[in-house]
């Protein structure tokens, strides 16, 4: 191990939370990239087991994969100084678009760079996808688990619901290899995604008053905490709770000015859940800010704290091993289903097929740095659409 880890998780993750566009997947995919093929901290399998972990727990997932490295190569200092550099940035700039947004009532315009971003970020996914399912995919069985995980995605079943049928199935053939051992880490691990799945499904319709509270910047942290505790799925679901609670119920908020939280998140780099950022200021301006901010991904770190040091136990034990396996192509799949998604917005023309295109031949051929390629995405976008700025 290098003489200076957490001074190397601390550069890592900086530039990270500085240049990383296109959301949870892509994000996974450059760290992919940075702590796999180019810094060999972790093999592709143990890359592979965080991204199962990050699924099964609730938070945002690229985060979740930030802090889980972080611990792996630094310990715990590394988890803390890992997850917030990749916070932090996203958080800072977000802060500054809340700033003009009060200020002239408007965000600034994006959409110019989101043009080019958007069709180099589905290249660098589907590299991604394509290392990883090398890895994930190790036989017919697997590969016939991850196929149906697509398809019950693409078909709108719920994330956590694939992911338990995923790993259940694998698991209890796991458990079946190996003469029907019995498995204390099979049984934990079993009973905590039932109790995640009941938590996902029940708990965010019975946490949150029907009355509107005060907007205090204390408010805004225990409401933002509570949904970082129980938050499965992608910052879409993100909306439709803050649309359900802070327009609908308590009026915190207009629509039009969650959608524009909404859209500040996605057109800055780093995590998508930094609206939380957005709306703590429009709240409470600076204050609001970072208490949206810190409530929304302390659960993060309390969870990845707790689980991160299981999963070298769990995959020692065949049968959670095998569990494991099947979260992992599922995770796959489910990554598969948003390039999916990513393509439809993305590829809308010549040009942007084109920007697309391009940005795999670099990848596959030539090994580009992905951080790179989105920022040579984005002064494209610029340089095509720079009459509507």
């Amino acid at each position: 191990m290098s003489e200076h880890p957490l001074r190397e998780l601390a550069v890592l993750f900086l530039r990270l939370g500085t240049t990383a566009f296109g959301g949870p997947a892509a994000h996974i995919a450059m760290m992919e990239e940075e702590v796999v093929r180019r810094r060999q901290w972790m093999t592709r399998q143990e890359f592979l087991d965080l991204l199962g972990a990050t699924n099964l727990i609730p938070g945002p997932n690229s985060t979740e994969m930030a802090i889980h490295i972080g611990y792996r190569r630094g310990g715990w200092p590394g988890l803390l100084i890992a997850g917030a550099c990749f916070i932090v940035p996203a958080a800072v700039l977000v802060g500054c678009l809340a700033w003009a947004y009060v200020r002239f009532g408007r965000l600034p315009q994006a959409s110019a760079v989101l043009y080019g971003v958007k069709p180099a970020v589905l290249a660098v996914v589907a590299h991604a996808m394509w290392r990883l399912g090398r890895a994930a995919v190790r036989s017919v069985p697997l590969g016939v688990v991850g196929a149906a995980a697509l398809a019950l995605a693409i078909g709108g079943l719920g994330e956590l619901v694939i992911l338990g049928f995923a790993g259940t199935l694998t698991g209890l053939a796991g458990w079946w290899r190996s003469g029907g051992r019995r498995s204390r880490i099979a049984v934990l691990v079993l009973a905590c995604i039932g109790l995640a799945s009941v938590a996902g499904e029940f708990l965010p319709r019975t946490l949150f008053p029907g009355s509107a509270p005060a907007i205090t910047p204390t408010a805004i942290f225990l409401y933002f905490a509570r949904i970082g505790s129980v938050l499965y799925g992608s910052g879409y679901v993100l909306l439709a709770f803050l649309q359900t609670d802070l327009v609908t119920h308590w009026h915190w908020l207009t629509a039009r000015q969650l959608l524009d939280a909404v859209a500040a998140g996605q057109v800055t780099p780093g995590p998508l859940f930094t609206t939380a950022t957005f709306v703590g200021y429009i709240l409470a301006g600076p204050r609001g800010a970072a208490c949206g901010t810190l409530g929304i991904f302390l659960p993060a770190f309390l969870f990845c704290a707790a689980s991160g040091p299981l999963v070298p136990l769990i995959r020692r034990s065949p049968a959670a091993g095998a569990f494991l396996d099947g979260v992992n192509v599922a995770s796959l799949a489910l990554m598969a289903g948003v390039i999916r998604e990513l393509a439809r917005a993305a590829v809308t023309d010549p040009a942007t097929m084109a920007v697309a295109a391009a940005s795999t031949l670099i990848l596959f051929r030539y090994r580009m740095n992905s951080g790179w390629l989105v920022l040579a995405g984005a002064a494209i976008g610029l340089l095509l659409r720079w009459r509507t700025l």
